[in-house]
């Protein structure tokens, strides 16, 4: 008998020296709130969020557990429930990924604002009226919203290596591609971040330098990553509330396996954007809430991709019996990546989106 034992264990031993000569190590069981998922499966369900005075919802994600390790990397669509080419590209990539060929684990979460989603609203909860994307990295026992961002930041950025936030033009936005590269002063996690862009192949990318640098008030799903240490980046493919566009949800697709190939988790070349337009300075342009006026209909002058003078006019926007209210006009010298593409506009919301090209 102890022949035996002592057989078994140099056996074991053995499988483990050759997994490490070999640089492969055998995956151990992935638990993400409920789902706990072995190596070489793939399991779908849902996160819950717990309820409060404003009732509670749940998160639909799927987790792939690779047969030998690997980096974790997060996926998140939904944050905004009107931006549908992610959430159609996160059921792709679940559906696509084998969990045997898998070196590591893929979180998908599918749509991390059910609520916004099933009521079809933009930018807002129906529940709370808050941003899902400026109450990062949430509350456990704050509304709604904050406690999405909560379960989030628990249950799949703490969890991740490396995390993709995947966003697209609202239902009021028309956008051209692009993703975002916010270094936070941490220069492993910011130049990771900025090779993640890259890789991505949405090949404009915004510097983007005034998100907060601290994990208690990150106030962005990506940045929440960043604050912790861990590369992230946001990327934006698709707007208006159209979601048959399938080369806005082909690219995120494209661009999330590519980024797995840059991470080694998947096998296959990684391609090369032919040539990067990078931005800065970029500034979103606010109705804003010193007018008289706080609301009215906005009529774009403009179109996303359109390189524009610095004081061009970009659009107007008129009262509820048709008289202008107000001018909209570049600050500076760049392009367009996104403007309002639909007329109701209310004080303190975004009507467009413009970026100077940076010189080399």
């Amino acid at each position: 008998m102890r022949d035996s034992f002592r057989g078994a264990q140099m056996c074991g031993l053995l499988l483990v020296t050759l997994a490490f000569s070999c640089g492969v190590l055998p995956a151990q069981n992935m638990q993400v709130g409920t789902l706990n998922v072995p190596p070489g499966q793939a399991r779908s369900g849902f996160l819950e969020v717990a309820g409060g005075q404003d009732g509670g919802t749940r998160i639909p994600v799927t987790v792939i557990n690779g047969s030998s390790r690997g980096p974790v990397l997060g996926l998140i669509a939904g944050i905004h429930g009107y931006e549908y080419p992610p959430i159609l590209a996160s059921q792709r990539l679940a559906a696509g990924v084998s969990p045997r060929s898998l070196r590591g684990q893929l979180i998908v979460v599918h749509i991390a604002n059910l609520p916004s989603f099933l009521k079809r609203t933009i930018y807002y909860s129906p529940v709370d009226q808050q941003n899902l994307n400026r109450v990062f990295p949430g509350k456990k026992d704050g509304t709604l919203s904050q406690r999405i961002a909560y379960v989030i930041t628990k249950e799949v950025i703490e969890r991740s290596d490396y995390l993709v936030d995947m966003h697209c033009g609202d239902g009021n936005e028309s956008l051209r591609p692009y993703s975002y590269w916010n270094p936070i002063g941490n220069p492993k996690a910011d130049e990771e971040a900025k090779q993640m862009a890259v890789v991505f192949g949405l090949s404009n990318i915004v510097i983007d330098r005034s998100r907060p640098k601290y994990p208690s008030e990150s106030k962005y799903c990506s940045n929440t990553a960043m604050t912790l240490g861990k590369p992230a980046l946001t990327i934006e493919s698709g707007g208006m509330g159209i979601w048959g566009e399938e080369s806005e949800i082909a690219a995120i697709e494209r661009g999330a396996l590519n980024l797995m190939r840059h991470l080694k988790m998947i096998d296959g070349k990684v391609e090369m954007p032919a040539k990067i337009t990078w931005y800065d300075p970029a500034e979103v342009l606010y109705f804003p809430t010193t007018l008289q006026d706080k609301a009215g209909l906005f009529f774009a002058k403009a179109k996303k991709t359109q390189m524009v003078e610095k004081g061009a006019l970009l659009g107007v926007v008129n009262d509820f019996f048709g008289r202008q209210i107000y001018e909209l006009r570049a600050p500076f010298a760049g392009e367009i990546l996104y403007i309002l593409g639909t007329p109701p506009i209310s004080a303190g919301e975004p009507l467009a989106f413009v970026a100077a090209v940076k010189k080399e």
